[in-house]
Protein backbone atom coordinates (compact mmCIF):
# COMPACT_ATOMS: atom_id res chain seq x y z
CA UNK A 1 0.00 0.00 0.00
CA UNK A 2 0.50 3.73 -1.15
CA UNK A 3 0.52 5.73 2.34
CA UNK A 4 1.67 8.75 4.38
CA UNK A 5 2.05 7.69 7.90
CA UNK A 6 2.14 11.38 9.81
CA UNK A 7 3.83 9.09 13.15
CA UNK A 8 6.62 8.33 11.67
CA UNK A 9 6.79 11.31 9.17
CA UNK A 10 7.29 8.94 6.43
CA UNK A 11 5.80 8.40 3.34
CA UNK A 12 5.72 4.24 2.13
CA UNK A 13 5.57 3.31 -1.53
CA UNK A 14 5.15 -0.25 -3.11
CA UNK A 15 7.87 -1.51 -5.54
CA UNK A 16 7.70 0.18 -8.70
CA UNK A 17 6.97 -3.26 -10.40
CA UNK A 18 3.35 -3.27 -8.91
CA UNK A 19 2.42 -0.20 -10.62
CA UNK A 20 0.19 -0.48 -14.17
CA UNK A 21 2.79 2.17 -15.43
CA UNK A 22 5.61 4.83 -14.42
CA UNK A 23 2.42 7.17 -14.91
CA UNK A 24 0.40 5.73 -11.65
CA UNK A 25 3.62 5.13 -9.54
CA UNK A 26 4.59 8.57 -9.72
CA UNK A 27 1.03 10.16 -9.73
CA UNK A 28 0.79 7.81 -6.19
CA UNK A 29 3.87 9.14 -5.29
CA UNK A 30 2.63 12.81 -5.91
CA UNK A 31 -0.34 12.40 -4.03
CA UNK A 32 1.46 10.95 -0.95
CA UNK A 33 3.80 13.53 -0.98
CA UNK A 34 1.32 16.00 -0.99
CA UNK A 35 0.24 14.48 2.45
CA UNK A 36 3.59 14.40 3.61
CA UNK A 37 3.98 18.51 3.34
CA UNK A 38 0.99 18.86 5.75
CA UNK A 39 3.38 17.53 8.56
CA UNK A 40 4.21 20.48 11.15
CA UNK A 41 7.88 20.63 9.95
CA UNK A 42 6.64 21.22 6.31
CA UNK A 43 3.51 23.15 6.11
CA UNK A 44 1.68 22.54 9.16
CA UNK A 45 -1.84 21.80 7.07
CA UNK A 46 -4.76 20.35 9.51
CA UNK A 47 -8.03 20.37 8.53
CA UNK A 48 -9.25 19.31 12.14
CA UNK A 49 -9.55 15.40 11.28
CA UNK A 50 -11.28 13.46 14.24
CA UNK A 51 -11.68 10.57 12.66
CA UNK A 52 -11.12 7.81 9.35
CA UNK A 53 -13.49 9.60 6.63
CA UNK A 54 -14.58 12.94 8.17
CA UNK A 55 -14.75 16.05 6.61
CA UNK A 56 -11.04 16.76 8.15
CA UNK A 57 -9.92 13.68 6.39
CA UNK A 58 -12.01 13.97 3.02
CA UNK A 59 -10.55 17.73 2.84
CA UNK A 60 -6.74 16.49 3.27
CA UNK A 61 -7.78 13.70 0.39
CA UNK A 62 -8.95 16.21 -1.96
CA UNK A 63 -5.35 18.93 -1.36
CA UNK A 64 -3.34 15.98 -1.92
CA UNK A 65 -5.61 14.54 -5.10
CA UNK A 66 -5.02 17.96 -6.41
CA UNK A 67 -1.62 18.26 -5.94
CA UNK A 68 -1.19 15.13 -7.61
CA UNK A 69 -3.08 16.50 -10.60
CA UNK A 70 -0.91 19.33 -10.30
CA UNK A 71 2.38 17.90 -10.20
CA UNK A 72 1.73 15.37 -12.93
CA UNK A 73 0.74 17.92 -14.87
CA UNK A 74 4.22 19.97 -13.96
CA UNK A 75 5.72 16.67 -15.32
CA UNK A 76 3.50 16.19 -18.81
CA UNK A 77 2.25 12.83 -16.91
CA UNK A 78 -1.47 11.53 -17.94
CA UNK A 79 -2.61 8.96 -15.44
CA UNK A 80 -5.28 6.69 -15.72
CA UNK A 81 -8.46 7.47 -13.21
CA UNK A 82 -8.66 4.53 -11.12
CA UNK A 83 -11.84 3.05 -9.71
CA UNK A 84 -11.03 2.78 -6.03
CA UNK A 85 -11.12 6.88 -6.60
CA UNK A 86 -15.10 6.81 -6.28
CA UNK A 87 -15.59 6.54 -2.23
CA UNK A 88 -13.05 9.52 -2.13
CA UNK A 89 -15.42 11.34 -4.82
CA UNK A 90 -18.14 11.05 -2.28
CA UNK A 91 -16.81 11.84 0.79
CA UNK A 92 -15.25 15.29 -1.41
CA UNK A 93 -19.08 15.92 -2.69
CA UNK A 94 -20.38 16.16 0.91
CA UNK A 95 -17.59 18.33 1.52
CA UNK A 96 -18.26 20.31 -1.28
CA UNK A 97 -21.96 20.49 -0.66
CA UNK A 98 -21.24 21.74 3.16
CA UNK A 99 -19.22 24.55 1.99
CA UNK A 100 -18.86 26.18 -1.73
CA UNK A 101 -15.74 27.29 -0.87
CA UNK A 102 -13.91 24.29 0.04
CA UNK A 103 -12.12 23.70 -3.34
CA UNK A 104 -10.83 26.94 -3.44
CA UNK A 105 -9.57 26.17 0.04
CA UNK A 106 -8.31 22.76 -1.29
CA UNK A 107 -6.50 24.09 -4.63
CA UNK A 108 -4.72 26.74 -2.62
CA UNK A 109 -3.61 24.12 -0.11
CA UNK A 110 -2.29 22.02 -2.86
CA UNK A 111 -0.68 24.80 -4.63
CA UNK A 112 1.04 25.72 -1.53
CA UNK A 113 2.34 22.27 -1.53
CA UNK A 114 3.36 21.91 -4.68
CA UNK A 115 5.67 25.02 -4.57
CA UNK A 116 6.71 23.36 -1.27
CA UNK A 117 7.64 20.45 -2.81
CA UNK A 118 9.21 22.14 -6.14
CA UNK A 119 11.85 24.13 -3.49
CA UNK A 120 13.58 20.51 -3.24
CA UNK A 121 14.19 20.17 -7.29
CA UNK A 122 17.27 22.22 -6.93
CA UNK A 123 18.03 21.44 -3.42
CA UNK A 124 18.90 18.10 -4.42
CA UNK A 125 17.39 16.19 -1.77
CA UNK A 126 14.41 15.44 0.42
CA UNK A 127 15.21 16.17 4.59
CA UNK A 128 17.12 13.52 5.61
CA UNK A 129 15.02 12.46 8.15
CA UNK A 130 11.63 12.03 5.21
CA UNK A 131 13.39 9.69 2.77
Amino acid sequence: MAFYAAGSDHVQMPPFETFRDAESYYATLAHEMTHWTKHTSCLNRDFGRKRFGDEGYAMEKLVAELGSAFLSADLDLTPESRADHAPYVASWLNVLKNDKRAIFTAASHAQRAVVFLHGFQNAGSVRADAA
